[in-house]
């Protein structure tokens, strides 16, 4: 199991509503801010593709494709995901057309969950980015299992919330359920 964090704040509210959700379940946490991750130009349709770029994206993203089940999390930046995530997943159109990678395939073979924390109403103000995450999955054939919204705003906040901390319980029996099949 693959936890992809994209919150650029270390120990943030994302990180430990994650940790609550997985508390004993063994994973692997990319840190996306750790990695150098360059934007792109959208060559989908040049007839060259896309200009191979001197980055961190190629290794992670072969690393990260090795488990079977990804787990994105973050936080919610105004309204969306974050903008370390969106330019990892943006990364994804070259990596569609990567024929070494078989990425369609390889991810039509995957489970993922998303897991986000944000501070103004995000259990109804989130869900366009929840959207937005199942019409990624929808396009890759990934099988979109569950998520798990919480509410904080400063940090540790999310300590704090028993709604929070009680929805990654159950989030976390979920999982357990969907990753022993």
């Amino acid at each position: 199991m693959a936890v992809i964090n994209g919150s650029s704040r270390e120990h943030g509210n994302t990180e430990a509503l994650t940790q609550k959700a997985l508390d004993n379940i063994q994973h692997t946490s990319f840190y996306l801010k750790n990695y150098k991750i360059n934007p792109i130009g959208d060559l989908r349709h040049d007839a060259g593709g896309f200009v191979k770029v001197d980055d961190d994206y190629e290794e992670l993203i072969k690393e990260i494709l090795q488990y079977d089940v990804l787990i994105f999390a973050t936080p919610v930046y105004w309204y969306g995901m974050s903008g370390i995530m969106k330019n990892f997943v943006d990364r994804f159109s070259q990596s569609l057309r990567d024929e070494t990678l078989n990425f369609k395939k390889t991810m039509g073979d995957k489970k993922a969950y998303v897991i986000t924390v944000g501070g103004d109403h995000p259990r109804i103000k989130a869900l366009p980015l929840i959207q937005q995450f199942q019409y990624i999955f929808d396009f890759l054939g990934t099988a979109f299992v569950g998520y798990l919204i919480g509410e904080a705003n400063a940090p540790e906040e999310i300590l704090a919330d028993s709604k929070s901390l009680g929805d990654a319980k159950s989030f976390k029996t979920a999982l357990w359920k969907h990753t022993e099949k």
